[in-house]
């Protein structure tokens, strides 16, 4: 790894797919207010079970009181809150569901993340959580002044940047930087498995919602 940190290590291994998610035309379309949002927020949607499960999990397996303390915070602040209110108001204006079936690529990712969760595996549970949160910061920081009118697109973009999101990103890649050194190299690979597929995932996933 030289001197790069974990995450920066990780994330470089991944290239050039982490470029194409947090470029990824539907991504884009998203930050001028042009995506047609219905299908990926029915798809997202399915997520949020799953992905509070994954914060659950971070709180019990995490090796620090430290470390428990944001993922609490964050668990009861946006994932439970903020973010499922959107959802709700958003299919509405959309006229679409929060009951639509699953895509093959939605219930691979619901199975990665339950996959990780189950382990009980610390370092690959932060894996995907910073996949999943920093890729999104990655596009929607790349939204140019001024946001779109939309409260559909404009919202969402504001829910994966800003200073709080920053931060949340900040931590869950300090952490991995904080585990990195400590991992032998079977560990290290496994994490990069993890982080990968995710990856993989986040690119099938924009693939998807852009095909309608």
């Amino acid at each position: 790894m030289n001197d790069q940190s974990f995450s920066e290590w990780l994330r470089l291994q991944c290239e050039p797919e982490w470029t194409a998610v947090v470029t990824h035309p539907f991504a884009m379309a998203i930050t001028t207010g042009e995506a047609d949002m219905r299908h990926y927020l029915e798809q997202d949607f399915q997520f949020v079970d799953s992905f509070t499960a994954l914060l659950g999990a971070a709180v019990a397996s995490a090796d620090t009181f430290e470390a428990r303390v944001p993922y609490g915070r964050f668990l009861g602040q946006v994932a439970t809150a903020e973010e499922k209110t959107y959802f709700h108001r958003a299919l509405e204006a959309l006229g679409g569901s929060t009951a639509a079936r699953l895509e093959p690529v939605t219930e691979a990712f619901r199975q990665l993340m339950d996959e990780v969760r189950a382990a009980q595996d610390y370092p690959r549970i932060v894996a995907v959580l910073c996949v999943a949160e920093w890729s999104y910061l990655g596009w929607a920081s790349r939204t140019v002044e001024p946001p779109p009118e939309s409260f559909v697109h404009r919202e969402w973009i504001e829910l994966h940047e800003g200073e709080e999101f920053r931060a949340w990103v900040g931590f869950l890649r300090g952490e991995l930087d904080r585990l990195g050194p400590d991992l032998d190299e079977r560990r290290r690979d496994e994490v990069l498995g993890t982080f990968r597929r995710a990856v993989e995932l986040e690119r099938d996933f924009f693939d998807m919602a852009a095909g309608g």
